[in-house]
């Protein structure tokens, strides 16, 4: 289960950080400044962030729906940690909570000193 749960805290980290950049810089940039501008270019050129981000959202579903199973979630639960990573920062949140709710239901999850 460790080697599940790294797993699934390195996809939130990383849908998370593609998530906040793509609608917090990116789309700001490509749809508030100046058309033409460099920056606004900039922002228009990030395609690959959302195909990288849809990609690793998706293994990001699959290794937390397995979590899921394997920590005995509910469904609400479940389901709040698999639309996590469609709200811009959200996802931050609710990876602390399942980290939070695995530590009490697995003590030996716990870093040990």
């Amino acid at each position: 289960m460790n080697r599940l749960v790294t797993t699934y805290r390195v996809l939130a980290f990383v849908v998370g950080v593609l998530l906040a950049y793509g609608a917090l810089v990116a789309l700001p940039l490509k749809y508030l400044l100046t058309e033409g501008s460099s920056l606004q270019q900039f922002g228009a050129d990030t395609s690959i962030v959302w195909l990288v981000h849809g990609w690793v959202f998706a293994v990001y579903v699959v290794v937390t729906f397995f979590l899921s199973r394997r920590a005995g979630w509910s469904i609400s639960f479940t389901i709040l940690a698999l639309v996590a990573g469609l709200v811009p920062l959200l996802i931050f949140w609710v990876e602390h909570r399942v980290m939070q709710k695995l530590k009490a239901e697995n003590p030996d999850l716990a870093p040990s000193a």
